[in-house]
């Protein structure tokens, strides 16, 4: 796994120092048929990258604070508007205006918000409350066609970890939702981007798939 070095990479996985970057990279380097895969800090390498993937998890103040001080905003709001992008749980929450989880703002390349799980509607259809985060395996139902969507059934199972979900301002973009509590947006699509809430390295067999499905994109 190389890190930070100033190299041309097919797929690039961006380092802003925080979430399980191996993870992700491996799982990428299983799908990707011999194409380079890099995790980088270096805006270069970010900018000359054919795919970028943002993944995380943690605190989205944090998040945003790591991308200013790396120099990587430039970078990642170039791959977001030019080039085939993958955000995952973080790497989806940044890319919208305001998020409720330290009152900060994201990227706002989507118009929209990051809420928290509502407290007074988290419980399941029994009555049981439900926790937060959630964290475990939900079904992902599909809002409309995506090439990321080959071979993955409908109401596939996959692995979240969060206690904040994105509320798009634009229904459009809604690629898939996931009832907890509340049925929230797990999944958003536009153009050349396409972002999830769960985590695609963590959700074999359905994950892999989408991953490979990531890597041969050409939007």
């Amino acid at each position: 796994m190389a890190n930070g070095a100033r190299q041309t990479a097919a797929i690039v996985v961006v380092d802003y120092g925080m979430g399980n970057l191996r993870s992700v990279w491996q799982a990428l380097v299983h799908v990707a048929d011999g194409r380079e895969v890099v995790v980088s800090a270096d805006p270069e390498v970010v900018a000359a990258a054919g795919h970028v993937v943002f993944p995380g998890q943690g605190a989205m103040p944090d998040c945003m604070r790591e991308i200013e001080h790396r120099g990587l905003r430039a970078a990642i709001l170039d791959a977001a508007r030019n080039k085939p992008f993958l955000g995952i749980c973080i790497g989806q929450q940044l890319l919208f205006e305001h998020s409720e989880e330290g009152d900060v703002a994201g990227l706002g390349i989507l118009p929209g918000r990051v809420r928290r799980f509502p407290a007074v509607r988290m419980v399941d259809a029994a009555g049981a409350r439900l926790k937060v985060p959630h964290m475990g395996w939900n079904q992902v139902w599909q809002r409309r066609e995506h090439p990321l969507w080959k071979g993955i059934a409908d109401g596939a199972r996959f692995y979240f970890v969060h206690s904040y979900f994105v509320e798009p301002a634009d229904q459009g973009c809604v690629a898939a939702t996931t009832d907890y509590g509340v049925d929230f947006t797990s999944v958003v699509a536009r153009d050349n981007i396409f972002a999830l809430q769960c985590h695609p390295e963590k959700s074999s067999p359905a994950g892999l798939v989408m991953l490979a499905n990531f890597v041969a994109w050409k939007p």
